[in-house]
């Protein structure tokens, strides 16, 4: 895999950037699900409970293949 000046590799890199966006993005939703339970509107919620839980996922999916590519030649010296 090519490997930028950043010393990862463009999938590492790629990984790493949706796991942090999807956590940034979870400790967000936290403020909606609050905003529409203030609301009255449950439903809404609901939905954004929903959406809370599927970028969980994806940033647990990226932590286990970061795990799987550290250490190995093709992460890169940043993850090696």
């Amino acid at each position: 895999m090519a490997t930028g000046e950043t010393g990862f590799d463009d999938v590492s890199f790629d990984l790493i950037s949706v796991q942090y966006h999807s956590l940034k993005a979870g400790h967000d939703y936290g403020q909606y699900v609050r905003d529409a339970n203030n609301a009255g509107r449950e439903d809404i919620a609901s939905f954004f409970e929903t959406v809370m839980s599927q970028d969980s996922e994806r940033a647990r999916q990226c932590h286990d293949f970061l795990k799987e590519l550290s250490g190995s030649e093709e992460s890169g010296p940043a993850l090696t």
